[in-house]
């Protein structure tokens, strides 16, 4: 217990060690990111100003779209401005924020694609009961996602930054990461927090079933193409290599928010016509 700590900072994993590819770095995600800006700025305020937009599955998929960009908001910005100045540092509170901050995101967004896979369901196998079903739900399933992801967070984090430290601040991952802070701490005490991401294990487990079931139904229904834009934004699991556990965290974290609108653009005609009303009346 006495060689374990509670450092200031943290020391974030660089994508490269010369100076071009940090430069190449910085420009990419900055591209990516402006990108996700604009598409789900854009996808925002269509749905917001858009009357015939306003109905439970736009409702849904505008809180989706605040997630990404809440997400993507959390861990690229410190990772492009770390790329511009040639550092690794993040600080003691702002990397407990990016935990928060991300663990709430990603949790709500669990909870909403569940609520998504729910309302593709009545509204394909249950037409008629449709209106009766979810007009009184889906203000409160929106705010039982976000509820329940800052939740978690909240409890994620606490017990995260109460462990002390044994193992250095060097993180191997682009952004605070709760499996890579817990490699950091002393052995008995990372146990602690092991529980509580079990438990959330589970329950991502049992959203993803439901999320399969509701969808098993809805190819029973001869609907299931509409169901893929929702699977695509499914995370694969961290793995321990650190150039795979990279790749995945920018597939997971990055890639994700930056296409969501694209895709959902796409498969929605109504949506995609709102959206080029929106942009020519800009301009």
């Amino acid at each position: 217990v006495s060689n374990c700590s509670f450092p200031n900072e943290f020391l974030l994993l660089p994508f490269a060690d010369t100076r071009e590819l940090q430069l190449l770095h910085f420009g990419l995600f900055l591209g990516i990111y402006l990108a996700a800006l604009l598409g789900n700025g854009l996808t925002i305020t269509t749905i917001a100003c858009s009357h015939h937009l306003h109905s439970p599955m736009y409702f849904f998929l505008l809180n989706l779209t605040l997630l990404d960009l809440g997400n993507i908001t959390t861990t690229v910005p410190k990772a492009v401005d770390n790329s511009l100045w040639d550092t690794r540092v993040i600080s003691y509170k702002g990397c407990a924020t990016q935990v928060i901050m991300f663990v709430a995101f990603l949790a709500a967004e669990f909870y909403l694609l569940t609520f998504m896979a729910y309302d593709l369901y009545v509204a394909i196998c249950k037409p008629l009961h449709y209106g009766a079903i979810m007009a009184s739900r889906t203000c409160q399933h929106g705010s039982t996602a976000w509820g329940s992801g800052f939740l978690l967070a909240v409890l994620h984090t606490a017990n995260t930054f109460s462990l002390p430290f044994c193992q250095g601040n060097a993180l191997d991952q682009f952004f605070c990461e709760i499996p890579q802070i817990l490699k950091l701490s002393c052995s008995d005490a990372y146990l602690r927090e092991a529980g509580f991401l079990v438990v959330s294990v589970c329950f991502v487990s049992g959203c993803f079933v439901f999320i399969l079931f509701s969808y098993v139904r809805i190819f029973r229904a001869k609907a299931f193409s509409t169901c893929l834009p929702h699977l695509a934004v499914l995370k694969p699991p961290s793995m321990s290599s650190s150039s795979l556990n990279l790749l995945l965290a920018v597939l997971y974290s990055v890639v994700p928010p930056a296409v969501n609108p694209l895709i959902h653009n796409l498969r929605k005609q109504d949506l995609k016509d709102a959206v080029w009303k929106v942009m020519t009346g800009c301009f």
